[in-house]
């Protein structure tokens, strides 16, 4: 069943399936609307995937419930993680080590890594609970030592 997959290997599978379409998205429009296409598909997946995780949970879909979920991305050992910092308010934590985009670098994917995998992260938030942010500003997708996930819980905030 899809819900017992560890999610690197389910976005192998979609990475898979999305190789080609990009592919003649590039040849049909450019690199720049097959992206732009490309990360707002990927977008819209990943706000659904958020509310569906927060609808998982026993709990608030609070920072602790979004905290619970991370052993689903570590699975197989996928992300090497240190927590810099955790509260009521606050997930900080960095990320050493991604097999994800090792991954997509061994599957020529490196392009479109980004959307793939990071670029769902801020976006699975907002479907997870609308006053959760998240910022990061290095990912090792992008060639960084480690990536700096930063989220907060800012309730009532618009």
């Amino acid at each position: 069943m899809v819900k017992d997959l560890p999610i690197i290997h389910l976005r192998r599978i979609e990475a898979n399936i999305v190789k080609p379409i990009y592919e003649e998205l590039v040849e049909e429009l450019g690199v720049e609307q097959a992206r732009g296409i490309l990360g707002r598909a990927i977008r819209r997946d990943a706000i659904a995937q958020g509310q569906a995780m927060a609808d998982t949970l026993d709990g608030a879909a609070d920072i602790d419930g979004f905290a619970s979920l991370l052993p689903l991305w570590q699975k197989e050992d996928a992300l090497e993680i240190e927590v810099l910092e955790q509260d009521a308010e606050r997930f900080h934590f960095n990320v050493r080590r991604c097999r994800y985009a090792e991954m997509y670098r061994e599957m020529g994917l490196q392009e479109i890594g980004d959307l793939l995998s990071c670029g769902r992260d801020g976006a699975m938030c907002e479907g997870f609970n609308p006053d959760l942010k998240m910022a990061r500003s290095q990912t090792i997708m992008q060639g960084a030592s480690h990536c700096d996930f930063r989220f907060r819980l800012d309730e009532g905030d618009d």
